[in-house]
């Protein structure tokens, strides 16, 4: 894993930290306080973990990531952080929040950040199998002590199964020409790498839409049943709430319909009990036009924030249209939210 340690903190570009730091700052003053401790439940390459530290000097962190070469990042690039107290990492996917209950003893989160998803590095990277422009291994393993890889999934699982992953979980309407080149293929010779499967799907599927490789969603169900990540995200969320401060905001970046439907409806949910808290925003936040110029993966990220109420602090059921209450002939206006 040594060609890990060659992404440097500068190549590294956080998604939406802009965003993120601002909600940050706006939980330490509706908090009438400096934030104390926070939570990254995604370190990556420390991005945001940085960025948080940087602009609140009385701030420490617990950070989670299941990737080894993360925590190795980590504990190289954070060295001083990590020494002075103010930053404590763990091998550990974020679905294990009991693990930061143990960590914190008593305490809670001011602040809490959960950026899901497949990081740069890991797609940049050859050997770890997850993109289908580099030629590695494929195994899209996040966390390598999992046991099934992608090749054993492409390799092993019957027409049914793959049909289930591909539709369930890539939204694929119609997979079932690749699903039954791979189950041919196989028999001739097992797929071992990414580009023999991104290939085939080339092939059999071609390129309908420029810009748009045609092995996306297939690499994306893939990645999601490896790593367990839809599982992970439903159980993380409400022990998640249950470490959250009364006034502190629980952050989540997501890059696809199937995850942002999980955070949205959970926080919707909430919001219509109107016991915990409520949404920062109806809708989701958005990176601007020139992050995502700047960076294309953002492109498809979308964050969603969480504010749990204050201790006594309760709301009866909203009325979204209650303001119009007293202008007459006023139409409910369109909730022209994407629903995803």
């Amino acid at each position: 894993m040594g060609t890990e340690q060659t992404v440097s903190v500068s190549t590294h570009v956080p998604v939406m930290l802009y965003e993120v730091l601002m909600q940050a700052r706006e939980t330490a003053q509706s908090l009438g306080r400096p934030l104390l401790l926070a939570f990254d439940g995604t370190f990556g390459r420390g991005g945001h973990t940085r960025g948080l530290l940087q602009e609140h000097p009385q701030l420490r962190m617990i950070a989670f990531d299941q990737d080894e070469a993360a925590i190795s990042f980590g504990q190289k690039n954070f060295s001083s952080e990590i020494s002075s107290g103010r930053l404590q990492l763990v091998r550990a996917n974020f679905e294990d929040l009991q693990r930061a209950r143990a960590s914190i003893s008593d305490a809670s989160f001011d602040f809490m950040l959960f950026d899901l998803g497949v990081s740069s590095p890991q797609l940049d990277i050859a050997e770890r199998g997850f993109s289908f422009y580099h030629d590695g291994p494929l195994d899209m393993r996040m966390d390598e002590r999992l046991k099934l890889t992608a090749a054993q999934i492409i390799n092993e699982w019957g027409e049914q199964e793959l049909a289930r992953l591909f539709i369930g979980l890539g939204e694929i309407e119609y997979p079932f020409k690749v699903i039954r080149a791979i189950l041919a293929d196989r028999e001739v010779t097992p797929f071992t790498t990414t580009k023999q499967l991104a290939g085939l799907i080339e092939r059999v599927d071609g390129w309908a839409k420029k810009g748009f490789h045609p092995a996306t969603q297939y690499f994306m169900a893939l990645r999601l049943e490896v790593n367990r990540e839809l599982e992970a995200v439903t159980k993380m969320l409400p022990e998640a709430m249950k470490l959250l401060t009364p006034g502190g905001r629980l952050a989540v970046i997501t890059f696809h319909s199937l995850e942002d439907r999980i955070v949205k409806n959970f926080f919707r949910q909430l919001e219509d009990e109107a016991i915990v808290g409520e949404n920062i925003k109806r809708k989701a936040f958005k990176p601007s036009e020139i992050e995502i110029k700047n960076n294309v993966r953002s492109r498809s990220a979308k964050l969603r924030v969480f504010r749990r109420f204050l201790a006594g602090e309760t709301k009866g059921p909203k009325n979204k249209y209650a303001h119009l209450a007293q202008t007459q002939h006023a139409a409910p206006p369109v909730d022209d939210e994407e629903e995803s």
